[in-house]
């Protein structure tokens, strides 16, 4: 199944490369039996480094590459010849992925645009040949340094979905049905709950050749922000979305409280998330009439909203449109 190739966290251990040893050689040739220090200096070793790559979108490549090692630098030698650099090591990610250092949780950088290169680990710097060392007063130095050493340790390396637009609501809420409406995507579509295991994008067409991309993401439960059910795989990757677009469907018991319970688990996992702009839609309102819209509209929470329904399309273009508005504010 496509859905159990999306990783979106895993754990290496990465070490960079030792540099090289400056050389504490003398210039001897035939004209010249005690010439003076001519020792280069020690190579680079190779740095561990992200880079950014658009094509990539999940992180199943380093699944099971754990080890990652850059190459050492080699020593310095006569006639201040440098020594070669270690091969750095290259490791390409999707845009949104967070590197952090495992023991201690702190977030190393982002890599949020195509190219970007970031040092995960530091190459060891080449120890300086003996050459560097002469003056008046030693005139012979018999001694050059060595070169740095490596840097190894555990990262973890987490990815999070970057996206225009979450959707956001209970299992079973017509997320995905949405999703594959207004977009090119195919999720999987059911009728149970956690039918979408993994976040899926689509890139929604609008009015004069305008776009944006849209994420389904697992859907939340109440105790999401401890954990519960897919709860901080989903809020890890809404932390990314410009606007939250909340999904009730039309026969839930109570709109406003289930809007509540959502915007509750979000507040206690990150209150920054209620800082962005957020839009209500009721789903499958194909099953209302007008006064039964009317009375349902007297509860709705003070947000942008409208009724929508996946299968007649009703409402969608404008909704298109409240989205543009938001996102363009």
């Amino acid at each position: 199944m496509a859905g159990t190739n999306f990783v979106d966290y895993v754990k290496i251990y990465t070490r960079s490369g030792r540099g090289g040893a400056g050389s504490a050689h003398f210039r001897r040739e035939k004209s010249m039996a005690m010439g003076g220090p001519d020792g280069g200096d020690g190579g680079r070793g190779g740095h561990v480094i992200l880079r950014g790559n658009q094509q990539m979108w999940t992180l199943l490549h380093l699944r099971y590459r754990k080890h990652i090692f850059a190459q050492d630098g080699t020593s310095g030698s006569g006639a201040c010849s440098t020594g070669s650099q270690g091969k750095d090591e290259i490791i390409d990610v999707p845009l949104g992925t967070i590197a952090k250092d495992a023991e201690t949780g702190n977030v190393l950088f982002e890599i949020t645009q195509e190219g970007q290169t970031e040092i995960l680990e530091q190459g060891g710097r080449g120890g300086l040949g003996n050459w560097h060392f002469k003056s008046s007063t030693n005139q012979a130095p018999r001694y050059a340094q060595p070169g740095e050493d490596n840097i190894e340790g555990w990262k973890i390396l987490e990815l999070k979905v970057l996206a225009d637009v979450g959707l956001v609501g209970f299992p079973n809420a017509g997320k995905s049905t949405l999703l594959s409406v207004v977009s090119a995507a195919k999720p999987k579509i059911a009728d149970y709950a956690f039918t979408t295991l993994v976040p899926n994008l689509g890139i929604v067409s609008y009015r004069d050749e305008h776009s944006f991309i849209m994420a389904d993401i697992p859907g939340i439960i109440e105790g999401a922000s401890e954990g519960k059910g897919l709860g901080l795989r989903f809020l890890r990757h809404i932390e990314r979305n410009s606007l939250l677009l909340f999904l009730i469907p039309a026969d839930t018991k109570d709109i406003k409280k289930e809007y509540e319970i959502l915007l509750n688990e979000l507040k206690v996992y990150n209150p920054e998330l209620l800082d962005k702009q957020r839009i209500l839609a009721i789903s499958k309102s194909d099953m209302l009439d007008e006064e039964l819209i009317e009375e349902i509209k007297k509860e709705l929470p003070q947000i942008p909203s409208l009724f929508i329904s996946s299968i007649t399309q009703q409402g969608l273009l404008q909704l298109k449109d409240l989205i543009w508005r938001e996102l363009n504010k």
